[in-house]
């Protein structure tokens, strides 16, 4: 019997690829992911933007396995669909949970799914783009977990909620699961096969994506004096 190989837990392609009993899962584990990613304060360390972007690689596999569409297009729209609606599902969850128990949280000491200087920075976010943060916070990584739970702990307008959680969700998903699949078709005619690079396709998209979150931590950074 082959060992489990832990490393393949941080990678979408294993998620998106993933069957039990000759049964494929892929697209209900990618739903599943998605919305704990945005609803569930312990998702901040599951695989968001890359496993968008590859799902998009993979949409006509992910979505016959459920329904047989021979439209390519139509494949693609109903997967960035069900994962756009997946991310407004829990964005209302994180909204809901930071409304009941705001004050909980900011008491809670950290843990090994919970670090409240997550929570700390997602709210200096929030207050500093106000709305707005909702949409930027869709496509970073660790903001785009706690930006509705600050949402619901400081009592934003549900209305106004509502209206930036359903853009995000649909840009988030539409953006980078469009991106992942026609990219993958045009490097496929120059003779790549992008399946077979998946590796870096994670990389790149982990540097572009966490980028803002470094920029913003080092210009938090106190300038030592010589």
């Amino acid at each position: 019997m082959n060992n489990f190989d832990w490393t393949q837990l941080v990678n979408p392609e294993f998620y998106i690829t993933l069957s039990i009993g000759g049964f494929q899962i892929g697209l209900y584990i990618v739903l599943f992911i998605v919305f704990a990613e945005t609803g569930l304060f312990a998702g901040f360390f599951l695989p968001g933007d890359s496993l968008l972007f590859l799902s998009g690689i993979y949409s006509r596999d992910l979505v016959q396995n459920v329904v047989y569409i021979p439209s390519d297009f139509i494949n693609v729209f109903l997967l960035s669909t069900l994962v756009a609606i997946m991310g407004v599902l829990g964005n209302m969850t994180g909204y809901w949970f930071g409304a009941k128990s705001g004050y909980y949280l900011f008491k809670k000491e950290d843990t090994f799914w919970f670090k409240k200087k997550y929570l700390l920075q997602s709210k200096d976010f929030f207050e500093k783009y106000g709305g707005k943060a909702i949409i930027y916070a869709r496509f970073l990584p660790i903001f785009r977990t706690f930006a509705p739970i600050i949402a619901g702990i400081v009592s934003m307008d549900k209305k106004k909620f509502m209206f930036f959680n359903v853009l995000s969700s649909f840009l988030w998903s539409f953006i980078l699961i469009f991106s992942g699949h026609y990219l993958y078709g045009v490097f496929l005619k120059q003779g790549i096969d992008l399946k077979h690079h998946i590796e870096y396709i994670i990389v790149i998209i982990i540097i572009i994506s966490t980028f803002p979150v470094l920029l913003k931590l080092l210009k938090k950074r106190p300038i030592e004096k010589i």
